[in-house]
Parts: structure tokens; C-alpha cells; sequence
């Protein structure tokens, strides 16, 4: 390494060591400095609370207003006074806030009401569909006309079971039972509506052309 060389890194070294110390040095005074500024303001404020308790004493006293003096230009600081004022303001702006979020809150009730008187509304049945299917219910002819009638159709004897096996598949959206059935021909048969043969175990039922003598009963409509 050249003696060039060498100087040069002593001096940049030097350089660094100095450039350090006065960055050392600053921060320090900016410190004291600063500490010194907020005593001073300190001060600054005591000063003028006396100066306007001392004001308003003199003039209690009847004296005239002193001349007062320049007042030096310092950092603006938020008295105490000016802090109370803007809380009422803040507290209106909280109070503004929780009212727009009654109303919020309150909206959804009241669609939740309307929801449900349509859902209310949409499960009361119409009084033309239920007229319609009590119409239709009473239109629907007896269980005797069906069996009078499947008899008088039929050229030969036919047994309860087959009747019923017959009229299931003609109505199927009714319920025919062959007990039902079974009964139903012996009242057409009492009332010689109809004649019964039995060939063996087996019963059967033909219909007759004579008109039967007296009115169906109610009873066996069921």
C-alpha cells in the first residue's frame, strides 16, 4: 500500500470520528434545547393566568386597564378552555353516530314484519281452490250408484272382491275396500236392488232390471 493510500484512509477515518461527534453534539443540544422550550412555555402560561387574575383585580378595584404589552410570539398550546368546548360537539357527533345506528337496527324489523304477513298471506288458502275442491268432492257420485252401476254393466255374476278390483281401477283416487263393498251388496240385495248366487264357498252378484221399491238410505252411502 502506497503512503497516498494511507493518508487518504487516515484522513476519511478523521473525517468519520468528527462528522460522529458533531452529530453526537447536536442531538444533545436539540435535547436541551427542546427541555428548555417547555419550561419556558410553562412559565409562558403561569405568567399569563397571573397577569389576567391581576387584571381583573384592578379593575374590581376601580383602577384603569394597564397597558398591556406585546405578547411574544409562542407555539400555540390547547388551553383548557377550548378543550371543553369541543366536547359538546364530539359528544353531539357519538350521539348522531348511535341514532343512525338505531335506525339501521330498527329497518330489518321492520322487513322482518312484512316477510312474514307474506308468508302468512301466502299460506291462506284461496276460497276459490277450496270451493272448487268441495265441488268437485260433491260431485263425485256414492259408492252404491258405482256398484249398481258396474253390475248393471256386467252380462254375468261377479264376486265382491272382483267389483273391487274393478272400481279401484276405474276411480283410483278412491279408497275401496272389499268389506266395504261386501256390505254394500248385501243392502242392494235386502232392498232387491240386486241378487245373490252362491256357487260353492264363492258368493256373486248380478243386478236386477225392477226399480227398487223404496229410497236408498243414507247409511249406506258410506
Amino acid at each position: 500500500m502506497s503512503d497516498n493510500q494511507i493518508s487518504t484512509t487516515e484522513l476519511t477515518s478523521q473525517y468519520i470520528a468528527q462528522v460522529t461527534s458533531d452529530l453526537e453534539r447536536n442531538s444533545k443540544e436539540q435535547e436541551r434545547i427542546a427541555t428548555d422550550i417547555a419550561a419556558l412555555q410553562e412559565q409562558l402560561l403561569a405568567l399569563q393566568h397571573d397577569h389576567t387574575v391581576l387584571v381583573n383585580m384592578h379593575q374590581a378595584l376601580g383602577g384603569t386597564s394597564p397597558a398591556t404589552g406585546t405578547a411574544a410570539a409562542v407555539p400555540s398550546v390547547p388551553s383548557q378552555s377550548s378543550a371543553r368546548t369541543k366536547q359538546p360537539k364530539e359528544a353531539k357527533d357519538v350521539k348522531d353516530v348511535k341514532d343512525v345506528k338505531d335506525v339501521k337496527a330498527a329497518k330489518p324489523k321492520k322487513a322482518t314484519a312484512t316477510g312474514a304477513a307474506k308468508k302468512a298471506e301466502a299460506k291462506k288458502p284461496e276460497p276459490r281452490k277450496t270451493a272448487a275442491k268441495a265441488a268437485k268432492t260433491t260431485a263425485q257420485p256414492s259408492l252404491v250408484d258405482l256398484i249398481r252401476g258396474h253390475l248393471e254393466a256386467q252380462k254375468e255374476p261377479r264376486s265382491a272382491a272382483e267389483i273391487t278390483t274393478a272400481l279401484t281401477a276405474a276411480h283410483p283416487e278412491r279408497t275401496i275396500k272389499t268389506t266395504v263393498v261386501r256390505t254394500t251388496l248385501e243392502n242392494l240385495v235386502a232392498r232387491s236392488s240386486a241378487h245373490r248366487n252362491k256357487q260353492g264357498s264363492s258368493v256373486f252378484y248380478t243386478a236386477t232390471t225392477e226399480a227398487p221399491a223404496a229410497a236408498e238410505p243414507a247409511a249406506a252411502a258410506g
